[in-house]
């Protein structure tokens, strides 16, 4: 019955897929289907089929290879793993109704496909989203080392003065790399006045504001000192709120006013200069 079923999803093949991408577009805040060109549509879509029909065979497996690639192409997509579990159930659902109205399904069979059906997608919807998730995790967690790597560099600027942008959130691993790179770079780059530029951190709390204190102290162990730039209001009402103390620091509210306030501290000043 499985080759039966293999060579009837085979033959209406099209009107399965085409069918299967009109209710993908339905779906909510659905991007893929809507946006992108149709080559690349059709492309996946295909392969998606592919994958879905690859078990069917009794000769045949879903491997991991198989699974491997499709999942990487999908997060790459930007599919969510409910979108992911969608398109699963629109294709079942689909070419359940689309062997209905070619009455390759009927009411005499119909039982019988049921538990076709079922034992046809239920392993594959596990092995799919099993595939997907480790994906997901190893990007996510390629893009956390990545972001952790650009995000913790001291950059010099002038002489002796040096800043470092911090962006995202900053939890205790991520202050030990900061640390790190601080310490080396202040060292490596001689640097007297080092600027931590707070603007992409989207939320200081009193963890966060314990890491950049440490941070701070290590920087004057080394004979450096420490500014702390970015300071919007709302962190600025936030660190107020949590009585967090940062007395032993210089804040200002942007980069280009701690920048005036580190050259005055190395004795140096921002003039401007008339065009002629």
């Amino acid at each position: 019955m499985n080759r039966e079923l293999s060579i009837n999803v085979s033959h209406f093949m099209d009107d399965i897929l085409m069918r299967w991408q009109e209710r993908m577009k339905e779906e909510k805040r659905e991007r893929f289907f809507q946006y992108m060109p149709d080559e690349v549509v059709d492309k996946t879509s295909k392969e998606f089929a592919e994958l879905m029909t690859s078990n069917l065979s009794a000769s045949a497996e879903v491997t991991p290879e198989k699974l491997k690639e499709f999942a990487e192409k999908v997060v790459r997509f930007g599919w969510s793993i409910k979108f992911v579990n969608k398109s699963i159930e629109h294709f079942s659902d689909v070419t359940f109704e689309t062997l209905e109205e070619a009455e390759v399904i009927n009411d005499s069979n119909y039982r019988t496909y049921m538990k076709i059906f079922s034992d046809w997608i239920s392993p594959l919807r596990n092995s799919i989203i099993e595939a997907y998730s480790i994906e997901w995790e190893r990007t996510v967690s390629l893009q956390k080392i990545a972001l952790q790597e650009l995000s913790a560099s001291l950059i010099p600027v002038f002489d002796k003065i040096s800043v470092m942008p911090l962006v995202g959130t900053i939890d205790t691993e991520r202050a030990k790399l900061i640390m790190e790179n601080l310490l080396e770079g202040v060292v490596k780059q001689r640097a007297e006045v080092v600027l931590l530029d707070i603007t992409g951190v989207p939320v200081v709390d009193t963890m966060v504001a314990h890491h950049i204190i440490q941070a701070a102290d290590a920087v004057r162990l080394v004979g450096a000192k420490c500014m702390l730039v970015g300071i919007r209001p709302e962190i600025a009402q936030t660190i107020v709120t949590l009585g967090i103390e940062l007395n032993d620091f210089t804040t200002t509210s942007t980069l280009r006013r701690g920048m005036q306030e580190a050259l005055k501290l190395t004795n140096r000043k921002m003039v401007e200069v008339e065009a002629k």
